[in-house]
C-alpha cells in the first residue's frame, strides 16, 4: 500500500501553495479529489503556457488528482458536499479567510458532521492576526517575509527568488501538518483546524539570517552567490562561465589550495579559519577567480571532483532536465494527458523501500470525474442528472 492510500481529501484549492499541498498527499497516495468551479475551474487553468487548450501550468500542479465541479453559490451543491465529509479526511482550503464561513462550511459546521475530519487551510498571513484580510500572492510574501531583503546580487539591489517558494514552502508546510494530524488522529481519534500563513513559513526559512541579526543587530543583505558564513563557498569565474566552488570546512579549504597549486594560502593570516576567510571573502574571491578563470569550467569541475571538494555547474533547465542523475532518479517523468497528449513533468521527490510513490495520474480535466465521485459517495443517477440540471454540479 502506499503511506496515504484509502485517506480521501477534499480539495478546494486553487493556483499553487494549496495545489501543491494536496498533489504532494496524492503522490503519495491519497484519494484527492480537486474540486472546481463549474465552468472556469481552478484559476491556474487560465494560466500559460497551453498545450492546445489545457494549461502547462495547472497541470504541473494537480498530477494524480481527480476533478469535479461543485458551485457553492447553490444550496444543493453544499449539501452534497456535506454529505461527503461525512466519508472524508481531509478538506483543504486555501480561499480569502472567511470565505468557507460565508459558504457555511468552515471547520465550526464540519467538525460537527464528522469530528474526524481534519480541516486544513492556507492564507497568505492566516487565520488571525491584523493582517489575515490582506491580499496576497507569492511577491507579496516573499517581499514582507524578508527572503527577498537578502536575495540579489549586491547590498542594493533586492530579488524575487526565481520559483515561487512564498506559495510552495507554504504548500510543503501543509502538507507536512496534514500528515501530522492524520497521524495525531489514529491516537485522538478526533480530526483538527490546520492554519498555515504563507507569510509565517516565509519567516520560518529565514535560516541564519535571523540569527545573524539576533546576534549583530545588522540587517543582513544580498551577497550573490555567495554564503554569510562560510567561505569559500561561492560562485568563481571560469574561462568560459561560472561554477560553484563550497569549500565549507578547514580541511576542504586546504585541498582546495593543494588543487590549485595554492598551497601558501593555507598559512596566509587572512584565510586561517573560516571566520578570517569570510572576513576577508572579497580578497580571496578575487584570488581565487584569477585561478579559476585560466581554464574552462569543465576542466576544474573534473579536478574538483576528483578531490571530492563539493562543486557544480549553474545549469540552465534545459541542463537540468537532461541530467544523468535527475533521470536516474525519476525526477522527469512522461504522462498522457486526455487532451493534451504526452508531456513531461517533475517526479516525485520522496522515495520509499517499501511504498512505491510516483505519478500514475496527469491533472484532470475540468470536472472529468465529477459523476465519478458522486457515485462513489453514494449518489444515484437520477440525483446526479437532477444536480447537473440546477447548475448545482
Amino acid at each position: 500500500m502506499k503511506p496515504l492510500e484509502n485517506v480521501v481529501v477534499l480539495d478546494l484549492t486553487r493556483v499553487l501553495s494549496g495545489p501543491y499541498a494536496a498533489m504532494m498527499l496524492a503522490d503519495m497516495g491519497a484519494n484527492v479529489i480537486h474540486i472546481e468551479q463549474p465552468n472556469v475551474g481552478d484559476d491556474s487553468r487560465a494560466y500559460g503556457p497551453f498545450i492546445g487548450k489545457e494549461s502547462a501550468y495547472f497541470m504541473s500542479l494537480n498530477r494524480n488528482k481527480r476533478s469535479m465541479t461543485m458551485n457553492f453559490k447553490s444550496d444543493e451543491a453544499k449539501a452534497v458536499f456535506k454529505e461527503m465529509v461525512k466519508k472524508a479526511d481531509v478538506v483543504v482550503e486555501n480561499f480569502k479567510p472567511g470565505t468557507m464561513k460565508k459558504f457555511g462550511l468552515d471547520y465550526s459546521v464540519l467538525k460537527e458532521i464528522n469530528p474526524k475530519i481534519i480541516y486544513a487551510s492556507c492564507s497568505g498571513f492566516g487565520q488571525t492576526g491584523p493582517y489575515t484580510m490582506k491580499p496576497a500572492y507569492d511577491v507579496v510574501v516573499q517581499a514582507m517575509g524578508g527572503i527577498m531583503s537578502i536575495t540579489g546580487p549586491d547590498k542594493d539591489t533586492f530579488c524575487r527568488v526565481g520559483a515561487s517558494v512564498g506559495d510552495i514552502i507554504a504548500g510543503i508546510f501543509l502538507a507536512t501538518g496534514i500528515t501530522t494530524a492524520l497521524y495525531k488522529r489514529e491516537v485522538s481519534g478526533i480530526g483538527q483546524e490546520i492554519d498555515v500563513s504563507m507569510l509565517d513559513c516565509q519567516v520560518a526559512i529565514l535560516e541564519n539570517a535571523v540569527s545573524r541579526y539576533f546576534v549583530n543587530g545588522v540587517n543582513p543583505t544580498p551577497l550573490g552567490n555567495r554564503h554569510p558564513s562560510i567561505t569559500p563557498f561561492e560562485s568563481f569565474t571560469a574561462s568560459d562561465g561560472l561554477l560553484i566552488v563550497g569549500a565549507g570546512n578547514d580541511r576542504l579549504w586546504k585541498k582546495l589550495c593543494d588543487l590549485i597549486n595554492r598551497p601558501e594560502l593555507v598559512e596566509d593570516p587572512r584565510f586561517i579559519t573560516n571566520a578570517d576567510r569570510t572576513n576577508n571573502e572579497p580578497a580571496l574571491k578575487e584570488i581565487l577567480d584569477a585561478v579559476f578563470v585560466t581554464d574552462t569550467i569543465d576542466h576544474w569541475l573534473e579536478k574538483l571532483e576528483a578531490a571530492a571538494i563539493p562543486c557544480a555547474p549553474i545549469n540552465t533547465i534545459d541542463k537540468v532536465v537532461n541530467d544523468p542523475q535527475v533521470n536516474f532518479r525519476d525526477m522527469i517523468v512522461e504522462v498522457e494527458h486526455p487532451t493534451a497528449g504526452k508531456m513531461k513533468i517533475p517526479g516525485v521527490p520522496i522515495k520509499f523501500s517499501e511504498m512505491p510513490c510516483g505519478v500514475e495520474k496527469p491533472a484532470p480535466v475540468l470536472g472529468q470525474h465529477t459523476d465519478e465521485v458522486l457515485k462513489e459517495f453514494g449518489f444515484d443517477d437520477a440525483k446526479i442528472a437532477e444536480l447537473h440540471e440546477h447548475a448545482a454540479v
